[in-house]
């Protein structure tokens, strides 16, 4: 217990503290979130996972070991949001809005520079990966939930494909494997870039966060939140072991499966007519619960 307060202030709290700058400094400067996100979603994420899959070694088995494990974590909990939904007699719209919010976590703007700020630099290999699985599985189980009735699953497929960052790990992958070096002055204008990830990240969601408005809280966003924020750690730590997870790749693995739920799920759904509302408020409750739920998955890591 005495390690809890340490682990919010060392690991989390440099975190939120870069999150509430964009969420006061973002109405007051006009900061566009819809620029800022963009701007990390083309350029910086993309330089990013091609510097980092560019030089990484990570062994064919225990890549394919830890993208199922991620997927079975994070597929069983959108079966368990479906089932609460199901539980609390939710109606077609909302049990979709369940399954959108436990499907796409914040692996990216929380979950990489949580797990590096735990873990070391060396764990950002790891995240990496599962931020490109996660990324890949939120996007298609979530514009699948959120259209359902419109038959666009295939689609939600393609468009997930041709998102920047895993087109970026392409010749990344082929430059590794072929064992080609990089060019000196690609290699440096990536490393830059990428290195703005972080930070820009952090800044953007404060601005998306603060341009959410009054939330209002009920029972559905409660319970939502509470699905993603403590289903997913706990099949990740009772999982890890069956699936021959050890050290980094495991630790990486329970953080990201414990993120709260991703701003751009608000934006999905906003986009196909969601209950635009009610997933921009549990992304923002989840958002803030976080920091006590993630406290103690730190100190179980």
């Amino acid at each position: 217990m005495n390690q809890l307060f340490p682990i919010f202030l060392n690991i989390l709290a440099p975190v939120f503290v870069l999150v509430l700058i964009g969420y006061i400094t973002g109405p007051r400067l006009k900061l566009e979130a819809n620029t800022l996100s963009r701007f990390a979603y083309y350029l910086v994420t993309p330089a990013f996972t091609f510097n980092i899959f560019s030089a990484a070694e990570i062994r064919a088995d225990l890549a394919v070991r830890m993208g199922v494990f991620i997927v079975v974590v994070t597929g069983a909990t959108v079966v368990v949001a479906w089932l609460v939904a199901r539980l609390l007699r939710c109606p077609p719209t909302m049990t979709s809005a369940y399954v959108l919010a436990a499907a796409f976590g914040n692996v990216g703007n929380f979950g990489l520079p949580i797990v590096q700020f735990k873990l070391g630099d060396e764990a950002l290999v790891a995240a990496s990966f599962y931020f490109l699985v996660l990324s890949f599985f939120g996007f298609v189980v979530g514009v699948m939930a959120a259209t359902w009735h419109q038959g666009t699953g295939w689609r939600a497929v393609l468009a997930a494909l041709k998102t920047p960052a895993i087109l970026a790990v392409i010749p990344a992958f082929l430059l590794n494997w072929f064992d080609v070096p990089v060019p000196i002055y690609v290699s440096r204008a990536a490393g830059l870039l990428a290195g703005a990830l972080i930070p820009s990240m952090l800044v953007t969601l404060g601005v998306q966060l603060a341009g959410m408005g009054m939330p209002k809280f009920n029972r559905d966003v409660v319970a939502a939140s509470l699905v993603r924020l403590l289903v997913g750690p706990a099949l990740a730590l009772l999982l890890a072991v069956p699936f021959g997870l050890t050290g980094i790749e495991r630790g990486a693995g329970i953080i990201q499966a414990s993120m709260p739920v991703a701003v751009l799920a608000a934006l999905i759904a906003l986009e196909h007519r969601l209950m635009p509302d009610f997933v921009t408020t549990v992304a923002l409750f989840s958002t803030l619960a976080s920091a006590v739920t993630l406290t103690v998955v730190l100190s179980l890591v």
